[in-house]
């Protein structure tokens, strides 16, 4: 039984694994094994020297009012991106993960942090996510259980491509 302030993180090909990163304001003095999750000015207010030291071992965390464009040219130095989703009705982080998969070219990890619900993880995933930090009871639950939610149809295209429907631009087939 999960507890309701339990955060899991949960990946649509791995289910629930274990979490490596520690979520810091700033840096230790020196690098160790552990990995950083950073928020973004932290991220932003390192040295070309402190990314080298730290290399593979930093993320950054984007808050939804917060601009992608200063992280563009250092994606290459970015081993996971979480995108923050601090209330149900605040969906400017699927913009952010289309924008990362599909313009810039962003590979790496994409991680959902906050208010995710069962309603949400079908349509992170088809944006992008390829990573999830779960906390809501039901939630965690649904998933345990292997449901994932969504609906058959989709009508907007996405970073993950729905299968090809023949004919209409209109008609759409069920998702896989």
């Amino acid at each position: 039984m999960t507890e309701h302030n339990e955060t899991r993180l949960w990946t649509p090909t791995d289910g629930f694994r274990d979490n490596d990163w520690l979520r810091v304001e700033e840096l230790p003095s020196q690098a160790g094994e552990s990995r950083y999750l950073l928020p973004l000015a932290s991220f932003l207010a390192l040295g070309d020297n402190s990314r080298a030291e730290y290399a593979g071992l930093l993320g950054v965390e984007i808050a939804p009012g917060e601009a992608l464009d200063a992280v563009l040219p250092l994606l290459e130095d970015i081993a996971l991106i979480s995108l923050s989703f601090p209330a149900f009705g605040d969906g400017r982080s699927y913009s952010k993960a289309e924008l990362l998969r599909t313009r810039h070219g962003y590979n790496g990890p994409l991680r959902a942090a906050g208010d995710v619900l069962i309603d949400q993880v079908p349509h992170m995933i088809r944006t992008g996510f390829s990573e999830l930090e779960i906390r809501n009871p039901t939630t965690l639950k649904r998933l345990e259980n292997g449901e994932t939610g969504g609906i058959e149809h989709h009508y907007q295209p996405t970073a993950k491509q729905a299968a090809k429907a023949g004919g209409y631009a209109w008609r759409r087939r069920a998702s896989a």
